[in-house]
């Protein structure tokens, strides 16, 4: 849906087929180019002679066509134009597939906010049934005198600030759905959640350095800087060129018709064909320095465009190593969080009977449940962003796909 929505995809698609037209362009400018013109006229001409003659009118019509071909045989700015055109066509499909990659991350990204979203509000109300049970039970525990007034404030405080933080969940889910729809071009249904059963791998080659190296090689922005660099060089010998003499072979040929008649004499007709065929060369002698200061530019483009790659691989090779850390620490960061959960329910737990036998205040079990509810909360997002941080990684290296899509969606459904 979102390839088929995603204005800035359907904007990079178009800018890539755009692209794709500069090879066919430079190729055109080392093929002859052939040309025809035809014209027809009327003729009517009256002649003063200066003498005895008298005056004469002539009439009639002129016909014709022509035909000239061009073949360049030598032009070094042509030649560079096209050796250019190749790397622009792929500097344009290096632009795209950043722009797929793009594509794939910002859907999981929106996907998994609406997700982490649904989980908060999901675990907010799940909260405030819990405390709405614990106010009931101080409240009764108040009337049979077994608790103080002090347990039923804490317990209605605690109920009306889950209250307030329902309404802000139910706000936010609202905004990650419109995000969504913003790529996708319709409002989301009901999305599929992760599996509870969901097992995280770690990142292959379980190595950050070979990440991080296919990062700074095969990373579309680093591709998109290569072709440029590449295009900055061809500049230079394009702009040098303008000293360069060419050399075309040209070709012509010509028909003309034309009658013309006297009044009241004898008609005049002429039918006449040419044909050419040489050598055209052209030699610059003089461009005011322009052609020299050009050059200069395009020197100075080239090493602009230089440093320009080493800031991609060095921003390709920081996404790598962020991302590979967002995995590895990700999945150290579910485990510890799974067994806080574990830890969080007998915290609860404990807490409940303690209050039932009263070692234990109204204040202890509000706070473990709120433990529990903020360790389930965190437990759901910390799974959501190390599957996207493998998304990431991946995008960071190049080797972003629609497998890498479809092993992540498998995660997601009922168990």
């Amino acid at each position: 849906e979102a390839r088929a929505n995603d204005p800035a995809y359907a904007s990079a698609r178009a800018a890539r087929d755009a692209g794709r037209e500069s090879l066919p362009q430079g190729l055109a400018l080392l093929l002859p180019t052939i040309s025809a013109s035809a014209f027809t006229q009327t003729n009517d001409i009256d002649i003063d002679y200066r003498g005895a003659l008298p005056p004469s009118t002539r009439e009639g019509n002129s016909n014709g066509y022509s035909l000239s071909l061009t073949q360049p045989l030598f032009n070094w700015q042509s030649i560079m134009l096209y050796r250019e055109a190749g790397f622009k066509v792929a500097q344009a499909e290096a632009v795209f597939g950043q722009v797929a990659q793009d594509l794939i991350v910002r859907v999981a990204q929106a996907y998994f906010d609406v997700l982490a979203s649904q989980d908060s509000l999901m675990f907010i109300q799940a909260q405030k049934t819990a405390i709405s049970e614990q106010l009931a039970q101080a409240k009764r525990n108040f009337e049979v005198g077994t608790a103080t007034i002090t347990d039923t404030h804490e317990a209605q405080a605690r109920f009306d600030l889950s209250a307030s933080q329902e309404i802000a969940a139910q706000s936010d889910l609202e905004i990650k759905k419109s995000a969504l729809q913003q790529i996708i071009g319709k409002f989301p249904d009901r999305l599929a959640p992760l599996k509870a059963s969901t097992e995280l791998s770690p990142p292959k080659p379980n190595a950050m350095e070979q990440w991080v190296a296919s990062a700074e090689e095969q990373s579309f922005a680093v591709r998109v800087q290569q072709a440029a660099l590449e295009i900055a060089s061809r500049e230079i010998e394009l702009s040098r060129a303008g000293h360069y003499p060419t050399l075309n072979l040209v070709g012509n040929y010509a028909s003309n018709s034309a009658g013309i008649s006297t009044v009241g004499t004898v008609s005049l007709g002429t039918d006449s064909t040419s044909r050419s065929i040489g050598l055209q060369l052209a030699i610059p002698l003089y461009a005011g320095g322009g052609v020299n200061s050009l050059v200069r530019q395009a020197i100075a483009n080239r090493e602009r465009a230089r440093q320009d790659l080493e800031t991609a691989r060095r921003s390709a090779a920081q996404a790598a190593r962020q991302a590979y850390l967002g995995v590895t620490h990700g999945m150290t960061q579910v485990s510890a969080l799974e067994q806080a959960l574990v830890s969080s329910q007998s915290a609860l737990d404990s807490n409940k009977l303690g209050y039932e036998v009263g070692v234990r205040i109204n204040i202890d079990v509000l706070n473990a449940q709120q433990q529990l509810f903020s360790t389930k909360r965190d437990l759901s997002k910390a799974r959501y962003d190390t599957l996207l941080a493998g998304l990431k990684l991946k995008a960071a290296a190049g080797t972003l796909t629609e497998e890498d899509l479809e092993a992540v969606n498998r995660l997601l459904g009922t168990n």
